[in-house]
């Protein structure tokens, strides 16, 4: 019968009438008929996003007339999902297929004529937020010749105006939609809603002045000049307001100011004369709260017990980074990890937010049972940011004004205060250093004490405060290290197997920030420390695994010679491939697996040959998998489309694996790959996933690097490809930065093709040309790009100069000042032997700029002058 009512063509009109008329289903009982409304509403919702087009007009007419009368529902529940109907027909239909419905909602909330009652006013205000919220974009457009935001902006502000809290609420919240983007209608109204904030800022209610300090936030950010005149009261208000002792939400939006203001360097420097009164404050809100306490007390040792699904973050594989060389001459990143970025570990207490949009924290979905409260951003949280960010402005200052604290609270009886003064401490670390280090010698054994603290909580966070003092102790003398950086590291690695799984995981993201920062200085202790990561794999359960692979990769990072030691490769390998044999290829631990296992393979070398066979299979197992997944959901739409991460960790193992095996171990595992490794890598290349893409490209320059033979009978398709790729069209249409990381892996491993392919190129030259010189003219892309296309044309010229010569006098002077910026390098000296090789062909192309050119040949190094490229040099200058 549902099915039957679902197929009629009136449908969505029933659905309306139903939800907006309680009278037609008054039999159902009070409880059925709100329930009946409220399941005609979400159905109505869905059928409206799902298939608005297909929807008759008449229909669409009638359910914009009726949905309104939803809002005049006495019951909040219900013109809350009025709301959420009116901004699914804008959403679908646009802002033109309703362009009444906001005059009719700010009528309804203005109530001129005094007949709109006060339910109905705050259910339109909802509605006007909801369609702020979903439609900011498009309200900042002109329609025939007007911007519907120059209609909206008075009206809200003078909204704020209203009696209703509830309205005076959300109106600051759409004005608060609107200040990030910064509109020329808001700007225009700045002043007034600035005045209209402070006349707010004493409102009775808690939620008008939570909007209040995010409204402050958003002007600070977008016009720190309006701001900056009025940081005296702002610092006292803010004070005021995060120390509200009812409302924890109120007081994070006044503790995100400080961290806002900080960040900007047009107002920093305002705060400092009130740090008297700010750094208290943040202080006192970095104490745990009556709630917190008491559940933290009553949490038991449970590093016994396995993980459940969804205690495991979300993980997501590492972004990459393109091959490019630098100004400084180096491949940025390593080409060991095939241009994997990787991130410092921050630690327990806060996280960067750097990798988020601007303004936007992370937030974590709760499951059915409850999220877990120690990863929310809260109050605690921000407090320590807050501090972290005005001890990196001012220093001494904020020492001082943190020292009585943490001298009245690090030895306090009391754990939430003992472990508010080490999350202070650690805090303060990076921007209070110089200040902190005269007392480290005392400090470093009494927090050293403190990872054997009672209270998990409290061991927890020292060991994140000691990661961010081990540079400290890393760097000093024999005498000093063996005083204070090997019990700091001990104490660090045995809170690793703590009771409390917890304490693991912030011992093992302090280890990770402990090796980030001691780096070589790690080598006499990497027996000792494998050791204690390879008894973590026996014993941690899968959440921690996460964070234990990063310790590892680290390790080889900074230590791959000492890594590679016989005796350490007997222990360390067989715990990883357990894991590995573990791990089920639809798992998403296999990204940081993966990921792991690149850098171990770099460190290890030929080490890594005994393990590197079935790894290499599994991979391109993977890579096949996931390609016909998604093939499968490309042809049905039913099917889940596959996540990609699985592709660009594979790609990045495969290509670490064929940079540290031998010619003939290396040939040997692309000879026998099953599928074919090219096929794949062609469909790779022509992937819709930027890092996909990217991660191809590396391994492209990598297999002509190391299994050029192998790699050559496939080079007429892959080239196509790549030429393709080398369309700066797509490219700049896009906007997306992560393309031009593509175009330069794409570049890169175009010069390491030519290299080898020499002569064979010839086909191919005229639209590489084409391509490269177009990225050689353009001075919108990043100057990487311009770089390695120079280099990428040099070095094809090698073998093919009578095809590029006749073309030298059109690019000879950008591809002059883009190879300047390049130190001397191989690469470099390729593309000028190259260069030179087109001279020789066309010498009077050079007529404007032979004089730069004899300047960057006149700054090689002896090196360069002493190689076989003098002689063309020569040549060219005698030319």
């Amino acid at each position: 019968m549902l099915k039957q009512a679902k197929a009629s063509p009136d449908i969505n009109n029933y659905l309306a009438y139903l939800f907006s008329n309680p009278s037609s289903i008054a039999d159902l009982g009070l409880d059925g008929t709100h329930a009946a409304r409220c399941a005609a509403a979400i159905m109505l919702k869905n059928n409206i996003k799902i298939s608005y087009k297909t929807i008759p007009d008449m229909s669409k007419s009638y359910i914009r007339s009726t949905v309104l009368l939803g809002l005049q529902d006495p019951n909040p529940q219900i013109r809350n999902f009025a709301g959420n109907v009116i901004t699914e027909v804008v959403r679908q239909g646009g802002i033109m297929g309703w362009p009444q419905i906001l005059v009719e909602l700010t009528s309804l909330v203005a109530n001129e004529g005094g007949t709109v009652s006060p339910e109905t006013q705050e259910g339109a205000m909802g509605a006007l937020l909801k369609i702020c919220e979903d439609n900011k974009r498009a309200l900042d457009k002109e329609y025939q010749g007007q911007r519907p935001l120059t209609f909206l902006i008075p009206n809200i502000l003078q909204f704020t105006s209203s009696q209703s809290a509830k309205i005076r609420a959300n109106a600051l919240a759409c004005l608060n939609v609107f200040i990030p983007e910064k509109s020329k209608a808001l700007l225009a109204n700045i002043d007034s809603i600035l005045l209209q904030l402070f006349q707010l800022s004493a409102d009775p209610s808690n939620d008008v002045r939570k909007h209040v300090c995010r409204s402050f936030v958003h002007i600070a950010d977008v016009s720190p000049e309006k701001i900056a005149p009025h940081m005296g009261g702002l610092v006292d208000y803010m004070v005021t307001q995060q120390r509200n002792p009812d409302d924890a939400e109120l007081a994070l939006d006044a503790a995100e100011f400080w961290m806002c203001v900080g960040e900007d360097n047009n107002l920093r420097a305002g705060l400092g004369p009130y740090l008297s009164k700010i750094v208290p404050v943040l202080l006192e809100s970095m104490v745990y709260s009556e709630d917190d306490i008491l559940r933290l007390e009553g949490e038991t040792e449970d590093a016994d017990e396995e993980d459940r699904e969804q205690d495991i973050k979300p993980q997501f594989a590492t972004a990459k980074g393109a091959r490019l060389v630098t100004p400084s001459g180096t491949e940025t990143p390593t080409s060991n990890t095939n241009g994997a970025v990787k991130p410092v570990t921050n630690g327990y207490a806060y996280e960067d937010d750097d990798e988020e949009e601007e303004g936007e924290i992370e937030e974590y979905e709760d499951d059915e049972e409850g999220g877990d409260p120690e990863e929310e951003w809260n109050l605690r949280k921000c407090s320590a940011a807050a501090l972290d960010i005005l001890a990196s402005v001012f220093h001494g200052p904020v020492f001082e004004f943190t020292l009585p604290y943490l001298k009245d609270n690090l030895n306090h009886s009391e754990w939430p205060n003992r472990e508010a003064a080490v999350l202070a401490l650690g805090a303060i670390a990076d921007g209070c250093m110089e200040f902190v280090v005269p007392h480290l010698p005392d400090l470093t054994p009494f927090l050293i004490s403190m990872l054997g603290d009672k209270e998990p909580v409290v061991r927890k966070i020292t060991c994140w405060s000691l990661g961010r003092y081990s540079a400290w102790a890393s760097h000093l003398d024999a005498a000093g290290k063996q005083q204070y950086f090997e019990p700091m590291m001990d104490g660090i690695l045995r809170r690793m197997l703590d009771k409390d799984k917890r304490v693991q995981e912030a011992a093992a993201s302090a280890f990770a920030n402990l090796e980030e920062k001691a780096q070589s200085n790690l080598s006499a202790y990497t027996p000792v420390i494998v050791q204690q990561f390879v008894n973590c794999f026996a014993q941690y359960k899968d959440r921690n695994m996460f964070i234990l692979y990063d310790c590892v990769q680290t390790l080889a990072e900074h230590v791959p010679t000492d890594l590679k030691r016989p005796e350490l490769v007997e222990i360390l390998m067989p715990a990883l491939i357990a894991r590995w044999n573990k791990v089920s290829d639809q798992s998403r631990e296999m990204f940081p697996l993966l990921e792991c296992l690149s850098y171990v393979a770099s460190a290890l070398t030929d080490s890594f040959a005994p393990y590197a066979k079935p790894i290499f299979a599994r991979c391109i197992h993977i890579i096949q998998q996931n390609l016909e997944d998604y093939w499968i959901a490309a042809n049905y739409p039913a099917m889940d489309q596959p996540d990609k991460d699985f592709l660009v960790t594979s790609l990045d193992l495969l290509s670490a694996i064929i940079q540290v095996l031998d010619e003939k171990k290396g040939d040997e595992l692309v000879a026998t790959s099953q599928p074919n490794m090219f096929e794949m890598l062609a469909f790779c290349m022509k992937d819709n996933s930027n890092e996909v893409r990217q991660s191809a490209y590396a391994l492209l320059g990598d297999c002509a690097i190391f299994v050029f033979p192998r790699l050559q009978p496939y080079l007429p398709s892959l080239l196509e490809i790549l030429i393709d790729q080398l369309d700066l069209t797509e490219v700049l249409a896009s906007g997306e930065s992560s393309t031009y990381s593509v175009l330069n892996n794409a570049c890169w491993s175009c010069g390491e093709i030519a290299m080898r392919q020499g002569a064979g190129m010839a086909p191919f030259v005229d639209q590489l040309l084409e391509k490269l010189a177009t990225i050689l003219f353009n001075a919108k892309v990043p100057e990487s790009l311009n770089e390695n296309a120079a280099i990428a044309l040099g070095r094809m010229s090698i073998e093919c100069p009578q095809q590029l010569a006749p073309h030298l006098a059109s690019f000879a002077p950008s591809f002059i000042r883009s190879i300047h910026r390049v130190d001397w390098t191989d690469e470099k000296g390729q593309a000028l032997k190259g260069f030179v090789q087109m001279i020789l062909n066309n010498p009077e192309a050079m007529e404007h700029c032979l004089a730069d050119f004899f300047v960057e040949i006149a700054s090689a190094p002896l090196a360069f002058l002493g190689s076989p490229n003098n002689e063309g040099a020569n040549k060219a200058i005698q030319n």
